[in-house]
Formats: structure tokens, sequence, C-alpha cells
């Protein structure tokens, strides 16, 4: 059955919101509100519930969390309704690699990242109920998004 558009977007904003959770970022909110250039926004908080290694790399694992989701939801990459993400992704990516060539592998490279983070346990069912919280709402509070993410935690620690 054919998702809607809101649902691919609501997917779409919780992926972002999954993966900086899962990286230690602080989301300050999550909306599926369109406004003149996005169906919806996730907005990350400055400073991080945890240090990272590479703030670059995590960045770009959070903007690609939004596509990955929304593949895993539909079964095809939405370049088009990505473009935004992607604009800045390979922007990051070609500061770190140097050139198209080398920056478009990244681009790959971190989006199997972002896939595989998005499989391990809790991952999904934390983007899913996220999601649902979303179409219900049209927004909800970092700290709402935290607190589904850490449920999804917590049951997939217990099976």
């Amino acid at each position: 059955m054919p998702h809607s558009a809101e649902e691919i977007t609501a997917c779409h904003e919780a992926g972002h919101a999954v993966v900086a959770l899962a990286l230690g970022r602080a989301v300050q909110r999550v909306s599926i509100l369109p406004d003149e250039t996005r169906l919806g926004a996730c907005t990350i908080r400055k400073g991080t519930v945890k240090p990272s290694d590479d703030d670059l790399e995590t960045a770009i694992l959070i903007f690609l969390g939004g596509l990955a989701a929304e593949a895993r939801l539909t079964g095809v990459y939405g370049w088009a309704g990505a473009s935004q993400d992607l604009r800045e992704v390979h922007a990051m990516c070609l500061s770190r690699a140097g050139n198209d060539r080398r920056a478009e592998k990244l681009v790959r490279r971190m989006l199997d990242k972002t896939e595989h983070l998005l499989d391990q346990p809790g991952m999904w069912d934390a983007t899913e109920r996220i999601a649902a919280e979303l179409l219900s709402r049209t927004t909800i509070s970092g700290r709402a998004a935290r607190h589904l993410f850490e449920e999804a935690q917590m049951r997939a620690a217990r099976n």
C-alpha cells in the first residue's frame, strides 16, 4: 500500500531525530508543518549530550537520517524530496574529500553507515514511534522525541 506524503515526511523527520539522538545530539523540536522551503524540520539543539570523535561525520549522518528512513519506509530513495539535505551533505563531503568523485563515494559510504545505524535494535521502532506521534500532533518537543527514543531502546534491550 502506498504511503501518503504526510507519512513519508513524518518518517523522514523522525529519521533525522533518531540518528541525532543515537549519536548524542539533543533534539529541540521535530515538525511536519510545512513552510515555504520545507515539508518538515528536525531542529537540533546546540551542544551535545555526549562528545563526538568526528563532528562533521555526525552532521552528515544526521542529514542522511531522513533519506535513509524514508527509503526504508517506501523502498525507494526520495532524492528530490531530500535535495536540501543532500546539498548540505555534498558540501560537507566535498570539504572532507577534496573532489567530486571522492565526495560522491563518501556520500555513499555515509548513507550505508546511516542505514546500518537505523538497522540496530530499537532504532526503527523509535523512528516509527516518533513518526506516529508527528502524524498525530504535527510537532513534538525534543523531550518527547527523546522519551520515545529511549522507550524503544529499552524495549529492544528487553527482547
